[in-house]
Formats: structure tokens, sequence, C-alpha cells
């Protein structure tokens, strides 16, 4: 480095400063006193200046320690807001958990043995699998971070007995899937049944060959007739429901007068001459102008309706009522004074196919999805729906829907 930074590039002008001073008339003995002097200082400030670059100019060898450091930083910085839950680990001892990670399983199990954080058999496998062609390796784990949770936790070999495992919460698409699986069963079994009947009851006429009584015959055609329009009901509800699912998250677009509407349904229960109105309407003058979907609508108001009229007392009146409640909401009110619904079934009335007493619903033609169809109906109008019931007193459902609000 010091040959590098040769002094004799710097002699040039001394020497011609030399050389005027003899030109000058300065004596011998001066120039040479002089030149020495002059040498000196310049090797002495040479010297130093080399001492002082010479550190910074000699290549530093890298440290793998930090280097492993710093790629170890680069990557837990990359990973840590990354969505899903990822960890860095061994098979001792999980090095780095991200944020997902640590707010999925909790933040105590960095520096866990993974098979004490992650505790499942299947998730030991996973770790003492050997390394795949495909460089990643799954396994599903069940009740993971709480009862009735699935995940799926993938391998990634990152360095030799080092990976990263990428944990996946399927909790959700298992409901979805085991809903779909209830659904379909329910389904086949509410139409299996009338469809059984039917064939019995048909079955039976035929082998009887016209031998039998006609008001036998007659009751048994009237069976028949009742089942299958069971049966035609329960399809129409299937496909109400089916496309309610695919147009959930359309909002309807036109405008309803909601106190006509339902003022037209109502009238759709009068009696016949003679007989006492089972049905009674309360309702003001004031408009009620909401954002909707008019057949869906008419649905709702037929439904509930229906089922109040089926359940309650058949000598008590069924009350409807269109109000407006203190958030600037229409809210519609139906209420029946029959049995009443015990509090423990409250939570589950409006999923399908649920009955609290199954034998009553299909004896009144219930097909189990009337308030399922209700509660999506009422999804779909951005409202709110609430069943309450008192066992002995009667049942209330109220619909609480938002009033349109016109610009000036």
């Amino acid at each position: 480095m010091r040959e590098s930074l040769s002094p004799w590039s710097s002699l040039i002008l001394p020497l011609v400063a030399l050389l005027l001073l003899w030109t000058g008339g300065t004596g011998f003995i001066m120039l040479a006193i002089t030149a020495l002097l002059w040498g000196l200082s310049l090797f002495f400030l040479w010297w130093r200046l080399t001492d002082v670059q010479e550190p910074a100019s000699v290549e530093r060898k890298p440290n793998p320690a930090e280097q492993e450091r710093a790629l170890r930083h680069a990557i837990e910085s990359a990973l840590e807001p990354v969505a899903s839950a990822l960890l860095i680990t061994t098979r001792q001892r999980i090095l780095f958990a991200n944020a997902a990670a640590r707010e999925a399983l909790g933040g105590h199990i960095v520096g866990q043995d993974p098979r004490i954080a992650l505790r499942h058999p299947d998730a030991f496998n996973l770790l003492e699998a050997p390394e795949s062609d495909q460089g990643a390796v799954s396994a599903t784990i069940p009740g993971l971070t709480r009862s009735g949770s699935l995940w799926q936790l993938t391998r990634y070999t990152v360095a030799q007995g080092q990976w990263i495992i990428e944990a996946k919460d399927r909790t959700s698409e298992a409901d979805i899937s085991r809903a779909h699986t209830d659904f379909v069963a329910n389904a086949s079994h509410e139409l299996r049944t009338p469809l059984s009947s039917i064939i019995g009851y048909v079955e039976t006429l035929a082998d009887a060959e016209g031998a039998m009584e006609p008001a036998i015959t007659n009751r048994f055609l009237g069976t028949v007739l009742r089942e299958a329009k069971r049966m035609q009901s329960l399809l129409i509800d299937l496909m109400s429901l089916s496309q309610l699912e695919a147009e959930k998250h359309d909002a309807p677009t036109a405008e309803i007068e909601l106190g006509a509407l339902i003022a037209r349904v109502v009238a759709e229960f009068a009696p016949p001459p003679g007989c006492a109105a089972r049905v009674e309407l309360e309702r003001g003058e004031t408009p009620f102008p909401v954002t909707g979907d008019v057949k869906q609508i008419e649905q709702v108001v037929r439904n509930l309706i229906d089922n109040a009229l089926k359940y309650a007392d058949a000598d008590k009146l069924v009350s409807v009522a269109l109000t407006a409640d203190a958030r600037g909401m229409a809210k519609l009110t139906v209420q029946d004074r029959g049995p009443g619904i015990a509090a423990d079934h409250l939570p589950h009335l409006t999923r399908r196919f649920y009955r609290t007493d199954p034998g009553r619903s299909r004896a009144a033609g219930g097909t189990g999805l009337g308030l399922a169809i209700v509660k999506h109906i009422v999804e779909r109008h951005r409202g709110k729906l609430d069943i309450a019931s008192t066992v002995g007193v009667g049942t209330t459902v109220t619909i609480a829907l938002p009033i349109l609000v016109k610009k000036a």
C-alpha cells in the first residue's frame, strides 16, 4: 500500500526551488541543509498519510455469523406482515413466528419445541417426514387452535433441517362443506318422505284393481294429492333459496311503498264470507318508502303471516303492524298468540329444515325453509330480523328495513 503512494512525484517542486536558490547565489552547504530538512519532512508526511489510509483500504473479510444474522433478519422482516401464519422451525425449536402465527397460536410458541406447540400426532409426522421431491409436505390438523377448527400445515425446506411451515385456517371451508352436505341430506330426506307415501298409496290403488271402496279410494287419492303438493312446496322453497344465494350480494334498487305492499298481502288472508277474520293490520297514514324487490318482500310478509296462522290458536288473531323505530327504520311486526317457543330453540329457527315440532310442522304443510328464506331476503335488503317468544303467550317476529331517504 505504501508503494502505491510513492513520494517521488512530490519532489519536483522542492528541486525546482533548490535550483532557483542555487542560481540566486545561495551557498552549497546551506542548499544541502535545506534539501535534507525538506526531504525528511516530505518522508515523514508520506509515512503519516499512508498509516491513516491503510486500514480503510484493507479489504475486510466477511464474517459468516454476521452474514447469517443479516439474512435471517431480512427473511423475518419480509415474513412478518404476511397474512398467512408462517413459522421458521427446526425439529427441536421454533425460531420465528410472524404476526398471523402469533395471533393464531400464541406468542409463547417462539422458542418452543414444535411438537409441544402444535400438539398433534399428524404435526409430529409432518416434522419427521422425509424431504419431498416437490419441496413441500402437507398435513391437515383438526382442533389446532380450538375444538372444531381445521388447519392445513405445509412444510417448505429452506435449509438442511430448517423449514418454513405455512398454516392455513380451513375451518370456514370445512363448515361450508359440512353445511352443504347436511343440506343435501336433509333435502333428500324431506323429498323422500312424501315420495315414499305417494308411491305406497298409488301401489295400493293399483293392486286393488278397482275393488276398493270409493270412500277409501278417495281418501287415498286425497293423501296422494296432499303429499304431492307438499313436494311441490318444498321444491318451490328450494328454488327460492337457490336464487337468493345467487343474488345475496346484489342489493335491490326498486322503490317500494311498504305500507301498500303489506296491506295487499294481508288482503290475501281475508276470510270467506261469514267467517271471522284471523289477521288484523295496524298501520298509520305515514308512507314507508324502501328500496327492495317486490316479490321477495311479499314472500317475507306472506311467510310470516302463514307461519303465525299455522302455529297460533285458531280462535285468536294474528297482529300485523308497521311502524317507524327510533333508528329511522321501517319496522314490520307479526305477532301470534299461540303456545310460544322455548328459548333454546330461538337461535336455530332460521336454519334450514329446523323444526321445533317436526310432526306438527309437517302436518301443517310446513317445509322447514320458511324462516331460512325470510332471513336471506332480509339480509339481501340490508335489514334486521328478530324473533322473540314466550311459552304460553306467543311469538313476535320483527323485521326492520331502511327507509329510503330521497335527495332534495
